[in-house]
C-alpha cells in the first residue's frame, strides 16, 4: 500500500492482487463516503454517512481473505469475533473520549 499527496488529492495505491472484485468495489465505496463524512457541511450526511462508512467496514470485514478462507474448516466465526473486539475497542474509544491523532 502507497499513500501520495498530489496538490488537493490524496492518492491511496493498493495492491488489488488477492482482492476480489466485491472487496475492490466496496474498498471505493469506503474511501468515497468518507470523504463525504469528513467534509460534508449536511447534519443529515454526517450521521447517515457515518452509519453507513461503518456498515461497508463491517461487510468488507466479513468478506476477508481470512474469514473467508477459514470459514468451512473449523466453524470458528471469525468476521464475527473480529466485529464484536472492534465494536468492544470502539466503545472503551468513545467512553475514553479520546482523539488518536495519526500525524507524522
Amino acid at each position: 500500500m502507497a499513500f501520495g499527496l498530489k496538490k488537493n488529492k490524496v492518492l491511496i495505491e493498493l495492491d488489488a492482487a488477492e482482492l476480489s472484485t466485491q472487496q475492490i468495489r466496496l474498498i471505493k465505496s469506503i474511501n468515497a463516503i468518507l470523504a463525504n463524512v469528513v467534509t460534508t457541511d449536511s447534519e443529515e450526511d454526517f450521521f447517515e454517512g457515518s452509519a453507513e462508512f461503518m456498515r461497508m467496514c463491517a461487510s468488507l470485514i466479513k468478506q476477508a481473505n481470512f474469514a473467508e478462507n477459514l470459514k468451512g474448516i473449523d466453524g470458528i466465526p471469525y468476521a464475527e469475533q473480529a466485529l464484536e473486539y472492534s465494536m468492544d475497542m470502539l466503545t472503551e474509544h468513545i467512553t475514553n473520549s479520546k482523539v488518536v491523532h495519526y500525524d507524522n
